[in-house]
């Protein structure tokens, strides 16, 4: 079942760039990672307020908004309860050792990228 918004991914050009410009409007840095070259977590203060993931543009993407992740508190298990339901999920659940998480990607309707992520949150490894 999904909780909420996790976090919401923008490819840029410049990550620190773009981490003075969130900070200018009270977001706090979260954490930094080598997790697609260069990326970082902000947040603004105050409870259940999602996060932006921001990383360098690299390879084949292009700058925008890349998915949105929704907050479960199991991936696998909702990968399950997901494809039982008919939803077209062409990816198992996958590991990514810089978050932390258990994460899952999949399309909606129209083909943007969405993604299913642990709540849980934990150091990166």
């Amino acid at each position: 079942m999904v909780r909420g918004i996790d976090h919401i991914e923008i490819i840029v050009r410049d990550v620190e760039e773009y981490i003075a410009f969130f900070e200018k409007m009270g977001f706090k840095v979260l954490t930094r990672t080598s997790h697609h070259g260069s990326s970082a977590e902000l947040q603004l203060p105050g409870a259940n307020q999602p996060i932006f993931e921001i990383h360098q543009v690299g390879g084949e993407e292009n700058i925008g908004v890349n998915h949105i992740a929704f907050k479960v508190d199991n991936a696998q298990e909702s990968y399950e309860e997901f494809q039982g339901k008919g939803l077209k999920m062409p990816r198992a659940p996958n590991y990514v050792k810089a978050t932390g998480r258990m994460t899952v990607n999949f399309r909606d309707p129209d083909g943007w990228r969405m993604q299913l992520v642990d709540s849980d949150r934990k150091a990166p490894e």
